[in-house]
């Protein structure tokens, strides 16, 4: 299988997963043209820290029964952010506060916005 078509793969179903989960405002974006490191970007926000945490969980449980594990992971709920590296795909599940705070939609504004759930 071609890895850009698996990052997509894996992108779409890791937003999927975050709005089953009841994350708001969850995007995906295509960052190939304007970032090195990763090819997808997925963006949410968790309420409060047990719904970030349950986010997170169930983005893990998916990708680990398709064999797909987090490279590196960052943060707590605690934190307000956490960060998950799943290759050319790095997710980002944030509290409200500290999504208004990083602006992440605007910092990488110049991507190509391929899924938008609010």
């Amino acid at each position: 299988m071609n890895t850009l078509l698996e990052a997509e793969k894996i992108a779409h179903l890791a937003a999927e997963v975050a709005s089953e989960k009841q994350a708001s405002d969850v995007a995906m974006l295509d960052v190939r043209g304007v970032c090195s490191f990763a090819d997808y970007f997925v963006i949410c926000t968790g309420d409060t820290n047990r719904h970030i945490e349950a986010i997170w969980q169930g983005i893990d449980e998916v990708m680990r029964h398709r064999s797909i594990g987090p490279h590196h992971k960052e943060g707590t709920s605690d934190s307000g952010w956490m960060l998950a590296d799943l290759g050319s795909v790095i997710v980002h599940i944030f509290a409200p506060a500290e999504r208004d705070y990083y602006q992440l939609d605007e910092l990488w504004s110049k991507a190509i916005p391929v899924v938008r759930i609010q």
